[in-house]
């Protein structure tokens, strides 16, 4: 049901476990091969460290809050949503801008790498911090600054790759984001036990410096090794041989390389129906997986031990780390709606656990790991914009930049309406948003499965 072409696995068990993990088919030309080898080397492990650095400072304002942020500045209401909104504001705001500059071939090599040294600064900052409201400047500031990452790596990645290598390699890509996760709180859990009062700072606070570390050296390596867009400035790395054939690939899949940037780029998307379900899309993926990232607030309102709220939530983010790499994969083998079908099962389980509520705590326990099955939902959401917007570049920057702009445009208002850190409906209770999380998520499948219909039609 879509333009991927669907490899062929064979008829054994052995087949389908060599198409997965084949990632240069031996049809593919010896000079091509090693141009993706070289794609590999540069474009995945840079994105792959820099979504690595995003998430783990994304999930360490939570980590953080339930490891003394909270007791330190007397946090007792909606801080933490608060936090999250001053995130999403700025990152909503410059999502657009940050898409279209990623489409200029003259400023995609450096734009990433430049904002990761400054969020980087910005990280190292909130260590620092003495009251609330300085922590809400600097959220607002690292949303600013993270803002083009997601959907630009998403569109860096269509602009070399294509068909199923492109669906392999974003799922790969996306494991970052629940490793970042899941490191995060190991992180948080090991500085609350051993950092805990070295440098007269709390535990938590070294959280955010460890993370700048993190940070900065992959900054320079981007610098070095991103190669932007395949009309960007040649690096070191590449030959002019290599550069032909990567155009010569671009044109046989029919991937049209940057145009103008002007008014009719609004003009024709606006007209078309792609932007219009991927953007609604991505809306119902936001809210829908919005609380299933707060396992720990559960732990917490348990009682678990700090350690234990910050390492049990881990299995989540393991389990969406199989999901992300082996959703995408199987998805260049069978078509991709049985992909979304199996994950938005498994989403409806759990989200009927949570909304029945007084179960067993193991099976609460299940319920909570079950959620991991989402990490494909958005790589191949994604892979398939990618694949099916191929033949305008423009089209598909302003695509990617308006459902991140759209989707997190409800991040900042729905979750102080549907999931309250406090109150009778507060955290993990959310008597109101269990329901319409797994609401959010039957519509997400629904947008999903007509996008391919429309797609096929055409």
């Amino acid at each position: 049901m879509t333009e991927v072409k669907k490899q062929k696995p064979g008829n054994s068990v052995l087949g389908l476990f060599k198409e997965i993990f084949n990632w240069y088919p031996s049809s593919y030309p010896a000079a091509e091969r090693k141009l993706l080898f070289k794609l590999d080397l540069s474009i995945l492990i840079f994105a792959c460290l820099c979504f690595f650095v995003k998430f783990l400072d994304q999930t360490n304002i939570s980590n953080a809050y339930v490891s003394g942020l909270k007791e330190d500045f007397a946090l007792n209401g909606n801080e933490l949503n608060y936090f999250n909104v001053c995130y999403y504001v700025a990152y909503v705001i410059f999502q657009v801008p940050g898409m279209l500059l990623m489409s200029r071939p003259q400023l995609s090599r450096w734009l990433l790498p430049t904002l990761e040294v400054l969020w980087g600064i910005c990280t190292f900052a909130q260590s620092r911090v003495t009251n609330v409201h300085q922590l809400y400047a600097l959220r607002f500031l690292v949303g600013m600054l993270e803002a083009p990452v997601f959907a630009g790596t998403h569109f860096i990645l269509g602009s070399w790759y294509s068909g199923p290598e492109l669906f392999k390699r974003a799922g790969t890509w996306f494991i970052c984001n629940p490793l970042g996760s899941m490191i995060s709180g190991y992180l948080q859990s090991a500085a609350y036990t051993n950092l805990s009062g070295v440098g007269g700072m709390e535990g938590w606070r070294w959280l955010f410096i460890i993370d700048g570390i993190f940070t900065l050296p992959v900054a320079l390596l981007g610098f070095i090794v991103f190669p932007g867009v395949p009309d960007s400035p040649k690096p070191f790395y590449f030959t002019s041989d290599d550069i032909a054939l990567a155009r010569a690939r671009l044109a046989r899949a029919k991937i049209r390389k940057p145009g103008p940037l002007n008014l009719d780029v609004f003009k024709r998307s606006l007209a078309r129906w792609h932007i219009w379900i991927f953007v609604l899309c991505y809306i119902c993926m936001i809210i829908g997986g919005y609380p299933t990232s707060y396992m720990n607030l559960w732990l917490k309102a348990e009682g678990f031990s700090v350690v234990q709220i910050n390492q049990l939530p881990t299995v989540t983010y393991a389990i969406n780390i199989l999901a992300s790499w082996l959703g995408t994969t199987l998805a260049t083998i069978y078509p991709s709606w049985t992909i979304y079908t199996g994950a938005t099962g498994g989403m409806v389980f759990s989200g009927i656990c949570m909304i029945v509520w007084n179960i067993p705590k193991a099976l609460k326990f299940v319920a909570w790991y079950v959620f991991g099955v989402s990490g494909c939902l958005s790589p191949i959401l994604y892979s398939t914009v990618n694949t099916v917007v191929k033949g305008d570049s423009e089209e598909r920057a302003l695509i990617m930049g308006s459902m991140m702009t759209f989707g997190y445009s409800f991040n900042i208002w729905v979750p102080l309406l549907l999931f309250p850190t406090a109150g009778p409906n507060g955290a993990p209770r959310w008597r109101i948003g269990w329901p319409v999380a797994m609401t959010f998520h039957i519509l997400l499948w629904a947008g999903f499965i007509t996008s391919l219909l429309l797609h096929r039609r055409e």
